[in-house]
């Protein structure tokens, strides 16, 4: 889907005092906490979206710093949009940046949680290592999570969650709790928030995937 370009976007995006400058995002790593001013957990959502996810979670809970991971300016816009408003919160920050270079901006060990939500699927397999579920990512995920850290994926796509699975599996990596009808289990929908797209998809039936992953051995440990 082709997105609408929103004049002044960009400008917008780099004069505000939510989103991290592109030229100190590398300068950050490792040290994320002086950004909030405080060292409480970090958590990312990458491919964020416009925000309406990240920004309740950030409101509900105080207890972890977030940032959210979009490259699109045209989106991103939007999220800054919603965090304006909510002028009472010290731990939501954003960043315009290609979700490749996480292991540049981000330390070993220095990621609590990571959330993809409805991440484009890239349908065509010459694309497969673009998905942010896919293997591919999962290696820069490990790299990046502290010890006993998560991923949480969601997605309405049946084909995108069944890669994601196998992907996982590949990469040696645990599932902590798996289902393909959120909505309908109880105990995994229990507290869930969910994003604009989930609003749409889940108003037209479509069932919603979610699993909850963790790093495991890797295959070659495995082995060795």
């Amino acid at each position: 889907m082709r997105l609408r370009n929103i004049p002044g976007s960009r400008e917008v995006i780099a004069n505000s005092e939510f989103v991290i400058p592109e030229q100190e995002m590398a300068q950050m790593k490792g040290r994320w906490s002086e950004a909030f001013g405080s060292d409480r957990p970090l958590r990312l959502e990458i491919g964020m979206g416009k925000g309406q996810f990240i920004c309740q979670m950030a409101a509900l809970d105080p207890r972890f710093n977030y940032l959210g991971i979009e490259k699109y300016s045209s989106v991103l816009i939007r999220a800054l949009e919603k965090r304006r408003l909510l002028t009472d919160l010290d731990n939501l920050l954003f960043l315009r940046m290609d979700a490749e270079g996480i292991c540049d901006v981000f330390a070993p060990g220095e990621v609590d949680k990571i959330y993809l939500n409805f991440s484009d699927p890239w349908p065509k397999d010459r694309h497969a290592h673009r998905r942010l579920p896919g293997g591919v990512f999962l290696d820069r995920y490990r790299r990046i999570l502290k010890e006993g850290g998560t991923v949480e994926f969601k997605t309405d796509n049946q084909d995108l969650f069944s890669f994601a699975l196998e992907a996982a599996a590949e990469k040696g990596w645990e599932i902590l709790a798996c289902t393909r009808d959120l909505h309908h289990d109880a105990e995994m929908n229990e507290g869930n928030i969910m994003t604009e797209y989930e609003e749409r998809f889940s108003s037209v039936g479509n069932p919603i995937c979610k699993v909850i992953l963790r790093p495991g051995r890797t295959p070659e440990e495995v082995i060795s």
